[in-house]
């Protein structure tokens, strides 16, 4: 059985081929639930639950493992092919442009939970289709924290599934054109208090390089980004991010507003690791002191909770 202090993260494991101003990388280990979880072991244990196929490199099963990441949950189909993304970044790295996607095994993809898996008390249900996400919660048993993500696409063809979710959830993350779009308020800040009105008790909106507002109903605060200078890859930061998030609450057990703060600081130093390398390989060598080094520095850059 899982300890109290154990997440399950449901989502996307993928190959990326990745071209930005700063070097390309084909068939780079990605996907939502790999940065996540990457991300979040560096601060808790970690059930991953996804779908390869037999294509699925050695290398990817080695890196997840030698995090203790528990992959019983992972699905790999013989004979399949797993989940492909190509994306070209230009100029500030904003935003991609996507070459193609083949969702390969992912198409039929129905997540189920191992024997145990249904008890993890935190759960992140990171971005797939979301009445996916709710095939999830619908398998746990009384989780302590729940928290979902989503994206554009499924804000443009099932919105009203996306609210259903973001009302079931206690952490709802989303970007700020996202939090726009769902509630159709173009002030972010009543964007994501409109997001609140559905159901969820926290609201990160996610700015990228302008950091983030997290949104409960004790107030709005902002979160400076880490200063980094070494931008090279944006893929996956939001993951990253998210995972960081839940293993931080996870790690500590407090899920009061000031911790929540400093999940999301925790999260963003997370992140600024994860873009200054191509992929997951920044990630991938991150340690628990670098974050904690960082999150120091990032206490300077704005008014934010110390580590305890």
């Amino acid at each position: 059985m899982p300890n109290d202090g154990s997440v399950l993260i449901v989502g996307s494991v993928a190959l990326d081929s990745l071209e930005t101003p700063y070097g390309s990388a084909p068939d780079a280990l990605g996907g939502s639930a790999v940065y996540a979880s990457l991300a979040c072991s560096l601060l808790a244990p970690v059930r991953l639950v996804g779908v390869v196929g037999s294509d699925y490199p050695a290398e990817g099963f080695e890196l997840l493992r030698s995090r203790n990441i528990d992959l019983a949950g992972l699905q790999v189909v013989e004979g399949g092919r797993t989940f492909r993304w190509a994306g070209r970044y230009a100029g500030d790295l904003g935003a991609a442009e996507t070459l193609s996607t083949d969702l390969n095994v992912f198409a039929d993809f129905s997540p189920r939970l191992p024997p145990g898996h249904e008890a993890t008390p935190y759960v992140f249900l990171a971005n797939i289709q979301p009445s996916l996400q709710r095939q999830v919660l619908e398998q746990t048993t009384g989780p302590r924290l729940t928290m979902c993500d989503t994206m554009n696409l499924w804000l443009n063809t099932m919105p009203e599934q996306v609210g259903d979710m973001v009302g079931r959830v206690d952490i709802a993350l989303m970007n700020d054109a996202e939090a726009r779009q769902l509630t159709r308020e173009p002030h972010l800040i009543a964007a994501a208090e409109k997001t609140l009105d559905l159901g969820a008790r926290c609201v990160v909106v996610k700015k990228g390089e302008h950091g983030a507002l997290v949104v409960t109903e004790a107030g709005c605060r902002f979160l400076p980004p880490f200063p980094t200078t070494r931008l090279v890859d944006t893929t996956g930061a939001g993951d990253t991010f998210a995972g960081g998030m839940i293993g931080h609450l996870a790690r500590t057990g407090d899920l009061s507003t000031e911790n929540l703060i400093r999940a999301a600081g925790i999260g963003a130093v997370l992140a600024s690791i994860t873009v200054e390398g191509l992929g997951v390989t920044a990630l991938a060598h991150a340690s628990l002191e670098e974050v904690q080094e960082r999150y120091h520095v990032l206490g300077k850059c704005g008014h934010i909770p110390p580590l305890r």
